[in-house]
């Protein structure tokens, strides 16, 4: 009997030594504050809050803001630390929100410069120098990507799992600051973010947490619009809202849950017209983001995304979208390839990843059973990388915040549309009738 107990108890330690433990979802944390004497010990006419983004073909906007409301709006940049052989002339904003003032902020599109290039550059000639790299202008290139980002203790993790990912560009599909009306939280996150965004182009769109509408007293967006100025000129779109932009072979389109989508807006006939200007031989890839999504298993926001989904899925099946990004929903889903419910080997893969930290916390709950195109789901903080490798083939992968540790947990290959024969059966079949401006 003694002999038995001992081989039990063996054989128990053994199982016990070898079982994976369960991942023990996090807890919220709590929003993270900048200061106010760490920035007022600043010049009044030193940089703040800078940030970059892509504005047209080899050229870059810089944004920042001064409490000088007399700051020049300039740039001046070089390949060479403190020597700047250029220099780009910007404009300004400011706006007042109730009884919040912002302070100047500035605009200047820098180029055109060269690809996969270091530059150094400094902000209405005072302050600090800074650096940033421009994307590269063939494959590979790698963006990182992560929604709801906010600024709390998770989201310093995820910012720094994406500093470790070498990464050309950041996506960010709407939810930036959770300033929520209270407008210093924006001077907050400008500050948070500036180490990561003053170095990489940051393109983002719009989410709830920017609209910021208080009835009869305030426009809406106005601080996400005078903050985060995006492309939509250079891409011929009417709005700040929604845009468009390409990179070393990559169509990327941003759209506007928050702005008007049905077949007769604007921004409707925008996408129409953008999706057919795009060249699959140029761009073989075609990414578009948006921030809330049309395929979702989690209760949360169940449904919000079906009005949208409905008026503009068809017109992103006929242009063979590859990949589809939201937010919105703080959990992480990747689907199979799917159009209107069902699995379509000629659909787009749909990605939620509004898990960036913000302070609201996880969405639990989980339709049950898993729906047939739902591949992989998961209640936590991180952030997804996406590496396109060539013309063909595209490496995505979702890292978890484990302990503050970025843990892989989800990883596909993806082969392009473009090079599967569905954009040329599609020609026929849908896009003359669907993209035809």
């Amino acid at each position: 009997m003694e002999l038995k107990q001992q081989l039990l108890l063996l054989i128990l330690t053994l199982l016990f030594a070898t079982a994976t433990p369960q991942y023990v979802r996090p807890l919220p944390r709590k929003t993270l504050t900048i200061p106010w004497d760490s920035i007022s010990k600043a010049h009044s006419s030193y940089p703040q809050q800078v940030h970059i983004s892509l504005a047209g073909d080899k050229h870059m906007r810089v944004t920042w803001i001064t409490d000088d409301k007399h700051s020049p709006s300039y740039v001046e940049y070089g390949t060479l630390p403190g020597r700047y052989d250029s220099i780009a002339e910007g404009e300004c904003t400011s706006y007042n929100y109730l009884l919040y003032s912002s302070g100047k902020i500035h605009h200047a599109v820098i180029g055109p410069l060269e690809d996969n290039t270091v530059y150094f550059y400094r902000c209405g000639g005072k302050g600090p120098e800074f650096e940033l790299k421009t994307p590269p202008a063939q494959f590979p290139i790698t963006f990182a990507v992560a929604g709801d980002l906010g600024q709390t203790g998770w989201t310093k993790s995820t910012l720094a799992h994406i500093d470790q990912c070498k990464y050309d560009v950041y996506l960010l599909p709407g939810d930036l600051s959770y300033a929520d009306c209270m407008q210093h939280l924006w001077d907050n996150f400008g500050k948070l973010v500036e180490p990561l965004a003053s170095t990489r182009p940051w393109m983002v769109t719009e989410g709830n947490h920017e609209e910021e509408n208080i009835l009869l007293l305030t426009d809406e967006f106005v601080s996400y619009n005078s903050r985060w100025k995006m492309p939509y000129e250079e891409s011929g779109s009417t709005s700040n809202l929604y845009y468009s932009f390409e990179v070393a072979g990559v169509h990327v389109i941003m759209l506007g849950s928050y702005a008007d989508y049905d077949v007769y807006s604007e921004q409707y006939r925008w996408l129409k017209e953008d999706l057919s200007k795009v060249d699959r031989k140029r761009t073989p890839w075609l990414l578009v983001l948006f921030h809330v999504p049309w395929y979702n298993s989690n209760k949360a926001h169940q449904g919000a995304g079906d009005d949208m989904m409905a008026a503009m899925e068809p017109l992103l099946y006929a242009a063979s979208v590859d990949l589809v990004i939201a937010g919105h929903v703080h959990a992480y889903e990747r689907s199979k390839r799917v159009y209107n419910g069902r699995l379509d080997p000629c659909g787009a893969v749909h990605i939620t990843i509004g898990d960036g930290g913000n302070r609201e916390g996880l969405a639990h709950k989980y339709i049950n059973p898993q729906p047939k195109w739902s591949e992989f789901r998961e209640a936590s903080f991180g952030h997804g990388e996406l590496k396109i490798v060539n013309s063909t083939h595209a490496f995505w992968s979702w890292h978890r915040n484990d302990d503050d540790e970025p843990v892989k947990a989800d990883d596909i290959w993806i082969t392009s549309l473009a090079s599967s024969g569905c954009v040329d059966q599609k020609t026929h079949e849908l896009r003359s009738t669907l993209l035809t401006p």
